[in-house]
């Protein structure tokens, strides 16, 4: 029950069995999940650095379980890392419509697959830990360029 609850987490929702590009699937879906909170339920968009803050410790110990079960460092198939860091780098939009989310979802995903100085040095966190907060500090990143260029009038 323990590992079937950490696989659901660590995939979020099975989303990372995605077969092209499971990690962008994870930022999609959070992306998604973000817009409809906002447009629909009215959740302004530093709530999802809550959101986000709230899914670490759950998701540190989902990835943990799923990494220590499927004897692998870090599963492609675990995208809650990309749902936390999406949020917390749409968090960061001054103003969020659509242009701002697109442009938190692409600069999100440059900094997860770019992993400039020290993102890639967090990696090597044991577990979940090293799983989750690379992908954290991506969001910082892409959150401080996406409120600058709001801040600019940039989208």
């Amino acid at each position: 029950m323990k590992t079937r609850l950490a696989l659901l987490v660590s995939t979020w929702f099975y989303t990372g069995y995605f077969p092209a590009g499971p990690g962008t699937a994870g930022s999609l879906v959070a992306a998604l999940i973000a817009i409809f909170f906002h447009h629909h339920l009215g959740f302004p968009a530093w709530s999802f650095a809550v959101f986000a803050a709230v899914l670490f410790l759950p998701a540190v110990w989902a990835a943990t379980v799923t990494a220590r079960e499927s004897k692998l460092e870090d599963p492609g198939f675990v995208v809650v890392d990309e749902v936390i860091g999406q949020w917390i780098a749409l968090s960061a939009a001054p103003h969020f419509y659509w242009k701002s989310a697109l442009a938190g979802f692409v600069l999100f995903r440059v900094f997860d697959i770019w992993k400039p100085f020290p993102i890639r040095r967090l990696e090597a966190l044991p577990g979940g830990w090293g799983i989750n907060a690379d992908d954290v500090l991506a969001g910082v990143y892409a959150g401080l360029v996406l409120w600058l260029a709001g801040w600019f009038n940039l989208y």
